[in-house]
């Protein structure tokens, strides 16, 4: 019996980083309880290459479930999958991500299998004594981190923030246990067809997946000036990010806002201007391999976690910055 199993994610046959790192969090509370960790993969026309390489990141077995009709997601399909396997194998603990596909699944399945579910948790641990997982994710708007618990039912359910840890890295020499799963017909729901995806780019960000990350905050006093935070992370190949403080005065749109409030990112390069750095924020970019912070306040806190820390006017740092991008761009410094 697998005692912790992380849900994959796929899209065209091909796995999303964010089951990586689910595994790295399902490995530390695996090896804590001294028990197996499994990945459990919906899809198809997933290769067996990819499927080792959720071996080699740190899982024990991995369940895969293929078939035509679990090409794209579906709620209720899934749903069918998991309870089955869930009643099956009886695993105490089920982590999945908390992307769009997971905010969906996991609130239906645990209705589905009667069991407790902690949303959007950024910190996972096992509780001494009992072996109860303890979930923390923030409260109050992002203004108190809440420890939860679910100690009547099994299993323990909670979708947990994408970027909030990095992957394990792999493993040649880890070795596993593939278990091909037979898809029955009472597995698929027919009522729901999938006719195709729409995507308004005007209004899409995915901050989470940026490798590049330009964001603002009330450093830059008002909205009008998050343009020349958008023309440098053009220049960059980056996208906007934002503080809180940016987004609660309507200087721009949630899907930029990063911290706990917000998104979690964890990209390349994370350059906040005007951003003071509170707790919240900095639990956000805490992951970020590069972090250069821009604010005329010597004590601010984002320079504290900062690689790079540079005291001065935004309004004259930005624009030389920019002239710099530009000059490069046309092939001159």
């Amino acid at each position: 019996m697998s005692f912790v199993w992380t849900i994959a994610e796929q899209h065209d046959g091909k796995l999303k980083d964010v089951s990586f790192e689910l595994l790295s969090r399902g490995r530390k509370l695996a090896d804590k309880l001294q028990t197996k960790l499994a990945s459990v993969l919906i899809g198809h026309g997933v290769s067996e290459a990819a499927m080792e390489e959720l071996i080699r990141r740190g899982a024990d077995e991995v369940y895969t479930i293929q078939d035509p009709r679990l090409e794209n997601f579906v709620c209720e399909s899934y749903v069918r999958v998991l309870t089955k396997l869930i009643k099956t194998w009886k695993p105490s603990i089920v982590l999945a991500a908390a992307t769009s596909s997971g905010r969906t699944l996991m609130p239906y399945l645990a209705i589905k299998v009667n069991a407790g579910l902690t949303a959007d948790c950024t910190e996972l641990d096992i509780e001494e004594g009992t072996g109860n997982l303890l979930q923390t994710r923030p409260a109050i708007g992002g203004n108190i981190m809440a420890t939860i618990k679910t100690p009547d039912h099994r299993p323990q359910m909670a979708t947990v923030r994408p970027k909030s840890s990095r992957p394990l890295a792999e493993d040649t020499g880890r070795l596993g246990k593939i278990i091909t799963v037979p898809v029955t017909d009472d597995m698929i729901d027919g009522r729901v067809q999938v006719l195709g995806y729409r995507k308004d780019a005007t209004e899409f960000v995915n901050v989470e997946e940026a490798d590049i990350i330009v964001a603002g905050g009330k450093g830059l006093k008002k909205g009008d000036n998050f343009a020349m935070i958008k023309t440098l992370a053009d220049s960059f190949g980056g996208v906007v990010g934002a503080s809180r403080e940016a987004v609660d005065r309507g200087w721009i749109a949630y899907p930029h806002q990063i911290g706990l409030s917000g998104k979690t990112v964890s990209p390349k390069l994370y350059i906040g201007i005007g951003i003071s750095g509170s707790i919240q924020h900095l639990a956000g970019i805490k992951t970020s391999e590069v972090i250069v912070s821009i604010n005329s306040d010597p004590e601010a806190s984002l320079h504290k976690v900062a690689d790079f820390g540079i005291v001065g006017d935004a309004f004259q740092i930005v624009p030389e910055l920019q002239r710099r991008m530009d000059k490069r761009k046309g092939g001159s410094i």
